[in-house]
């Protein structure tokens, strides 16, 4: 899901006009005529419900025993339990059966990882660029969604997380936590700076649960708004 939000981001940019403006696939002068691949859209929808079938019937839960206990688990899920229950049984084809199961799962996840890093890691260097450009030659433009500050890649584990607002909703969420943790430090702030000008202050004591309750406050927004 992360990937498909940075490429959909990615898509308008420099030199990237957005999708509506360019021309589409499959589009030609015979606007008229029967549409490319028009007689294989009933074999598609039949291929479509037999997958959603499958699907359903796989994610479908059971109950099944799990040593002592009965748990609830997806067929799926019950299957390869069952699977890896025969392997260490001795069961040399489960045992085959699963370590290419597990291998193939694994490379997947690999493949799927190294791709998300390296659209990451392109639309961060691309957007960075394109700001750096703006500011030098005093271009305007669209604020990048989500900011390229947002996009956290941790080169040691490989890592990719976002950090900010990846929608217009969620900018102006954004826009107004971070107004309102802004007001918060400067309220803290001036709380601290009253005790320190006034050592014996009157209602001490109710001015430093004042504090208090606005570091709190500080530290719930600044989960979501961070430094």
């Amino acid at each position: 899901m992360l990937a498909s939000v940075i490429r959909a981001a990615y898509e308008v940019g420099c030199c990237k006009p957005p999708k509506a403006t360019q021309f589409q696939n499959g589009v030609s002068g015979n606007t008229r005529g029967r549409p490319t691949g028009a007689k294989n859209k009933r074999p598609r929808l039949n291929d479509e419900r037999m997958k959603a079938i499958i699907l359903e019937a796989a994610y479908r839960t059971i109950n099944v025993r799990d040593g002592e206990r009965t748990v609830s688990v997806p067929i799926a899920q019950a299957v390869i339990m069952a699977l890896g229950v025969k392997a260490m049984k001795g069961g040399h084809r489960s045992q085959r059966l699963f370590a290419e199961l597990l291998g193939q799962t694994e490379s997947a996840n690999k493949l799927l990882h190294d791709e998300w890093l390296d659209v990451a890691m392109t639309y961060k260097i691309e957007w960075e660029r394109e700001l750096e450009r703006r500011e030098k030659f005093g271009v305007d433009g669209p604020e990048p969604l989500p900011h390229p500050d947002h996009v956290q890649i941790d080169m040691a584990t490989g890592q990719v997380s976002l950090t900010g607002p990846v929608t217009k909703e969620d900018k102006a969420r954004y826009d107004e936590l971070a107004a309102k943790k802004a007001e918060l430090i400067e309220e803290r702030d001036e709380l601290q700076r009253e005790l320190r000008e006034n050592p014996g202050h009157d209602h001490r004591d109710f001015v430093e649960d004042e504090i208090r309750h606005t570091e709190r406050m500080i530290e719930i927004v600044g989960r979501v708004v961070k430094d």
